[in-house]
């Protein structure tokens, strides 16, 4: 029997706790060691960066979706 598998921490930038694909979630290096970020701090970020003229930040369509377990690398 398979499940599905969530990760939940907090985000690096607002330190609001969220469930994440652990795969897919973008984040960012602090120290070496990759960081969550949530989809609301990709959201107010993406919108200085289009304002700055810059992309917008692409996430996963599965970012913030359970993942299969035996899809997991580990």
């Amino acid at each position: 029997m398979s499940g599905y598998v969530y990760v939940t921490s907090a985000c690096c930038n607002c330190h609001r706790v969220f469930s994440y694909n652990p795969v897919h979630v973008p984040s960012i290096r602090i120290k070496g060691v990759r960081e969550p970020v949530c989809s609301h701090c990709i959201a107010k970020a993406n919108v200085v960066r289009i304002k700055n003229g810059l992309e917008p930040l692409a996430t996963h369509p599965q970012a913030y979706e359970p993942i299969p377990e035996e899809e997991l690398p580990w």
